[in-house]
């Protein structure tokens, strides 16, 4: 017997078949990224990764409605650290970002 989704939190939980749709450039993009016996594990991941940012979207909307808007020196240091991150040698490949697959 299989358990109502609401029962089980995002990444938590038995994998379960569903029907998707989406973009054909989209799929042949995570088959060349991750084969076809990937391709479950990748979108997974992509959608556990848009609940966390949502989450965290919603959580900083929360702030600010309750202590007012982050100061521009925050986000410009918050912007600034997060370029020199995304530049540092060991983050990149010869041609850019390191790629990664799902695990």
């Amino acid at each position: 017997m299989s358990m109502p989704e609401r029962d089980f939190g995002p990444g938590d939980g038995p994998a379960a078949k569903v029907s998707v749709s989406l973009r054909s450039g989209n799929i042949r993009a995570v088959r060349e990224r991750v084969g076809a016996r990937g391709f479950s594990a990748y979108v997974d991941a992509a959608v556990e990764r848009q609940i966390e940012r949502d989450l965290l979207e919603e959580a900083l909307q929360a702030n600010e409605a309750a202590s007012g808007p982050i100061p521009p020196a925050f986000r410009d240091e918050a912007a600034e650290l997060f370029r020199s991150v995304k530049s540092a040698p060991e983050f990149l490949e010869e041609d850019g970002w390191r790629t990664h697959e799902a695990s």
